[in-house]
């Protein structure tokens, strides 16, 4: 949910403005690309951590998550102003340390009946059909329906932050989702991460420069990384429920 604040910023950025960065994208992607394969990497890595020592698991994850958080935003900071020979150690560091703190949900994935392996499969050939139907879409879009979309998507992402952030708060109480609400909430977050997949397509050419694209990477990254946990979550909903 890292890319709540980025996107609302970007919204603000983006009315009434020209591409800014024509090229952006596909200078982006080989970059995206490079993000997802560290981070089957690090996910590889914490799975191991988990089978082999478990006592460490958590403490470790805790970590990782923290540190993680802090790298995304000096990262973030850094590729914003083009710097990219520093931002990119940074951001192959974020792809490995945000994939180790997935370890948790592809464990689980991997333990739910009907899930397993073939669903961490289908997760990622989700996330691919995603971006194939998503850039056709979204380089397509008018200004009109480009904004219209753009502000639904942005209202939308900070409700689901607020169901999950609840979700959270409620766990630490010893109370968690029923099946049926988590399918809900899976489900929405599946839709809400599909529409900023088409969205990024039309908001970040407006809203970066050609020499910006590690920034670009990085929205992107995190646009299908929640999607890919999103599609896990649901099918471990409906494959695990009573």
């Amino acid at each position: 949910m890292s890319n709540t604040s980025n996107f609302r910023q970007a919204m603000k950025e983006v009315q009434g403005q020209a591409l800014i960065g024509p090229n952006v994208i596909p200078k982006a992607l080989p970059f995206l690309g490079g993000g997802l394969v560290l981070t089957a990497v690090g996910t590889y890595g914490g799975l191991g951590m988990i089978q082999n020592n478990p006592a460490l698991a958590m403490p470790t994850f805790i970590g990782a998550m923290i540190a993680s958080l802090i790298l995304f935003f000096v990262a973030r900071g850094i590729a914003e102003n083009a710097n990219n020979t520093l931002a990119l150690p940074l951001l192959a560091l974020y792809s490995l340390l945000t994939g180790y703190t997935l370890s948790g949900i592809v464990y689980v994935a991997l333990g739910t009946q009907g899930v397993g392996i073939q669903g961490i499969g289908i997760a990622a050939l989700g996330c691919g059909v995603t971006f194939i139907v998503a850039r056709s879409m979204g380089s397509n879009l008018s200004d009109k329906d480009g904004l219209a979309l753009s502000q639904t998507i942005g209202l939308a992402m900070i409700a689901l932050f607020v169901v999950i952030l609840g979700q959270v708060v409620l766990s630490l109480f010893g109370i968690y989702t029923p099946s049926w609400l988590e399918i809900a909430i899976s489900g929405l977050g599946v839709l809400i991460f599909a529409g900023a997949s088409v969205v990024d397509f039309y908001i970040l050419p407006r809203t970066y420069s050609d020499d910006q694209y590690l920034s670009v990477s990085l929205s992107m990254y995190l646009t299908y990384i929640n999607l890919f946990v999103f599609i896990l979550r649901l099918l471990i909903a409906l494959n695990g429920r009573d």
